[in-house]
């Protein structure tokens, strides 16, 4: 298990934590009353700041009973939050209803944090990548099945 110092910068907001075992995120709380009307969105505080270890990244992810039921999401997901940040996490949400005004309450469970550990790496320039399989096919390129 990795120790990841937190602080909080809102006593009555609760730290974020799992909600079941075995969960991959933990859940990040609002620190304030915010209205997403339709197309609208925000950056909503946590009242929370973290100092991810180095070598680790966190992935700030939507929750998917929001996205379902609400259509509430996270803008730039996944969010990354680098192993040097000291800041307040805040996450962009946004509301993608077409029709009804979606109304976040404090303490409110907004999004997941999914802490990970990631490769430095070096990029070395070459005049040819070699074949592969897939060569340069992109977005869309294997139909739709």
């Amino acid at each position: 298990m990795l120790d990841v110092p937190v602080r909080r910068l809102d006593p009555d907001v609760e730290l974020p934590s799992y909600a079941k075992p075995g969960d991959a995120g933990l859940d990040l709380r609002a620190a304030t009353d915010v209205v997403l009307g339709p197309g609208e969105r925000a950056l909503v505080p946590t009242g929370v700041a973290v100092a991810i270890p180095e070598g680790y990244a966190g992935f700030v992810q939507p929750r998917s009973g929001l996205a379902l039921q609400h259509g509430i999401t996270c803008l730039n997901t996944p969010g990354l939050i680098d192993s040097g940040y000291r800041g307040e996490l805040k996450v962009l949400l946004i509301n993608t209803d077409r029709a009804e005004p979606f109304e976040i309450t404090r303490g409110e469970r907004i999004a997941q944090l999914v802490v990970q550990a990631v490769e430095h790496v070096r990029l070395i320039e070459v005049d040819d990548l070699g074949d592969s399989d897939r060569g340069h096919g992109g977005f869309g390129h294997t139909g739709r099945e």
